[in-house]
């Protein structure tokens, strides 16, 4: 914004984010660095680790736990990327939501998606067989992009995955195409069912 300087947690954060998606070492540097209201537990780093792998699985190419992509939400989370640290609206705040607000009102997503899954198999999400793990997911995700749905905390959650993936270097040199620019001009190119987008243009890529 014009005119408005970096903070602290800004600008680490952008660090920190950065560092991870160059492939530097270990995210969890990174992690063990967060105030300790903002680290997250060693189960909420394997929940999300899990999450973001079901979201994109493994299939010709690496999926999302294979790039690093649960402990780069956590630390998007942590330092507010996409708005992830501004407070809720009074609206957007149920009773499941609330008992997650942090003091300056905005939500522990890490916390919440971990209680949430938790309730929804009535139990121990992780220890759960893969298969109902899954429909527990299947129904957050169904409901919070069901039609009329209002503000939701997966969808910030999974949006960060997405972003997070088609970042990494995984998801941008192997998943998608890259082409560098300016390249050569093909007014005409053939398209099939196995083309990909490409990684670095930007306006052929959807994160859904």
């Amino acid at each position: 914004m014009e005119g408005r300087g970096w903070s602290r947690r800004e600008f680490a954060g952008g660090g920190s984010l950065l560092a991870l998606a160059l492939g530097l070492p270990s995210a969890a540097v990174y992690l063990e660095g967060l105030d300790k209201g903002d680290a997250p537990s060693d189960r909420q780093r394997a929940i999300m680790r899990e999450v973001a792998d079901m979201v994109i699985p493994d299939t010709d190419t690496p999926g999302a736990a294979k790039a690093g992509v649960g402990d780069f939400v956590l630390l998007a989370l942590a330092h507010g990327l996409e708005g992830s640290r501004a407070a809720l609206a009074p609206d957007a705040v149920s009773s499941t939501i609330r008992q997650h607000l942090r003091r300056d009102g905005s939500l522990d997503h890490a916390r919440w998606l971990e209680n949430t899954l938790d309730r929804a198999v009535g139990g121990d999400w992780p220890a759960k067989p893969a298969e109902r793990k899954l429909e527990a997911l299947a129904a957050i995700d169904a409901e919070a992009f069901a039609e009329g749905a209002g503000p939701h905390p997966w969808r910030m959650v999974k949006g960060l995955i997405l972003t997070g993936y088609y970042t990494s270097e995984i998801g941008g040199s192997q998943e998608l195409a890259y082409e560098p620019l300016p390249g050569r001009y093909d007014p005409a190119l053939p398209m099939g069912q196995d083309t990909r987008a490409y990684s670095n243009e930007w306006t052929g890529v959807d994160f859904g």
